[in-house]
């Protein structure tokens, strides 16, 4: 699904640390650095787990020229970024944390900034979207009049969700949900002296809904839940999973995405509130933002010098999926899948070591995808080759096999295993099709009793003879 974000970028600072002493100079805890980690914030925040969850994200926004936005644009790799001059510096906010406990944060680039230009290529991002976010932190982006203007005449056509922020501006009229939170909705009814008739959500998004003109309300009140107040009807309470939260950072952006990706599939507007609820109850419960961001060791946490780019991580991002020293990447094929099946499509699955690529195996591939409406890849580690093949095998390292996988159409996620068989990884997936190349039947093959047990069942297409990577090896080495 093509999904535009327009909003603000923020840089978000997490310093992780212990205290077992205090500072000779003043009675305060003197931390121990353990980790910095910095991840893209705000619209970025939003843009990210769109892009994780496997969905082709553009990111409308203002981006400044300094070190924050370098460390925003390592952040952002796998969303297509999409920005005018924001005239203003990077906000930065910072968290400095004992353990799990937050202790204080700085924010730097906060003022009040002024409204960023726009460019055609951002507009036509926002008449091309099938579904839209709009993550307004305030900063401006909001109150540009021809972005403003897109917005309106996509939310005739497509659904927009809009989350509000205090500082930031109206919704357009007619976008299909607004999400403001209990205490902005309490504060704007307060504001419109509405103080003595609101009694709580209810009214206040009542009022809201007035306001703004929008299709719907849905007023989030974190552990319980949301209230979904859509216009000429009645009120609709959506209970929230009971989580264990030990962060609540970017639960409404997560809320948000996860609403526009559901109505964007078709969902009628209560279905797609609820699961919207779930998914961000899910989210918190896996540690939130925090678990998002890249981790530097705190010898190379120092900023860069004056003009000088950041020095990259170790992470190395693929169509929205993060690889990380060829670690495993279950947890996004899964959502994936999930989010295939939840709109009622066929989600494929194929798997092998892919050492080399070849026609055979862009064949194989090509026709798999055929076969529904995402193709995830289980592709054997290093490791696992080695184990299968002999020492001399893989020829191309699980990093470069991945990208050259996910760089073919055809493919829509990769996820790497080290065991010797996929069984595992597929029981994550729950593919309803595992198709295979070769000569023998479906039925033959050791993964079609695997599959039986969730109702999925194996394909195989033709083997492509003289199309091998052994041969490819063989030929390679007659002319290096």
């Amino acid at each position: 699904m093509r999904i535009t974000v327009v909003g603000d970028l923020l840089l978000d600072v997490d310093i992780n640390g212990t205290a077992t002493r205090l500072s000779p100079d003043a009675p305060v805890p003197v931390v121990d650095v353990a980790d910095v980690r910095r991840r893209a914030g705000g619209a970025g925040l939003v843009a990210t787990l769109l892009a994780r969850d496997g969905h082709e994200v553009t990111l409308v926004t203002a981006l400044a020229d300094d070190d924050g936005a370098s460390h925003l644009r390592l952040a952002l790799a796998g969303v297509s970024v999409l920005a005018g001059a924001p005239l203003a510096p990077t906000p930065t906010k910072t968290r400095v944390r004992i353990g799990t406990h937050p202790m204080v944060r700085f924010d730097q680039g906060c003022a009040p900034a002024p409204v960023p230009s726009s460019t055609g290529e951002m507009l036509a991002a926002i008449g091309s979207a099938d579904a839209i976010v709009v993550a307004d932190y305030g900063r401006g982006i909001t109150a540009n009049t021809d972005i403003r203007s897109a917005l309106t005449d996509a939310a005739r056509h497509v659904p927009v969700v809009w989350d509000p922020h205090p500082a930031g501006s109206q919704p357009v009229e007619g976008v299909a949900v607004v999400t403001p939170n209990l205490s902005e909705a309490l504060a704007s009814a307060k504001a419109a002296g509405l103080e003595g008739a609101c009694a709580g959500a209810e009214e206040a998004g009542r009022h809201l809904l007035d306001k703004w003109g929008s299709r719907s309300v849905l007023v989030t009140r974190g552990e319980d839940g949301a209230l979904l107040l859509p216009a000429g009807s009645p009120p609709q309470a959506i209970p929230a999973p009971a989580t264990n939260v030990t962060d609540p950072c970017g639960a409404g952006d997560r809320l948000a995405g996860s609403l526009a990706t559901h109505l964007g599939r078709g969902l009628d507007l209560w279905l797609a509130a609820a699961r919207a609820v779930e998914d961000a109850s899910a989210f918190l419960a896996a540690g939130g933002a925090a678990s998002l961001a890249e981790t530097v060791p705190p010898a190379v946490a120092a900023e860069p010098e004056p003009g000088q780019a950041p020095t990259a991580s170790p992470v190395v991002e693929l169509k929205g999926l993060e690889l990380v020293d060829a670690t495993d990447l279950r947890p996004d094929g899964i959502r994936l899948a999930r989010s295939v099946r939840d709109s009622g499509g066929t989600v494929v699955a194929t798997g092998g070591c892919f050492d080399l690529l070849h026609a055979g195996h862009a064949r194989t591939l090509a026709a798999a995808r055929s076969m529904g409406d995402c193709l995830i890849v289980c592709l054997n580690s290093d490791e696992s080759v080695r184990r299968l093949k002999g020492a001399h095998r893989p020829i191309v390292s699980v990093e470069d096999r991945a990208e050259l996988l996910l760089a073919l159409e055809c493919v829509d996620a990769v996820v790497v295993f080290g065991e010797d068989t996929p069984e595992d990884c597929l029981r994550g997936i729950r593919p309803d099709i595992w198709v295979k190349g070769g000569d023998y039947t479906p039925e033959e093959l050791p993964e079609a009793r695997l599959l039986a047990g969730w109702g999925g069942r194996c394909v195989t297409v033709p083997f492509h003879p003289a199309r091998s990577t052994s041969g490819l090896a063989a030929a390679l080495a007659k002319v290096s």
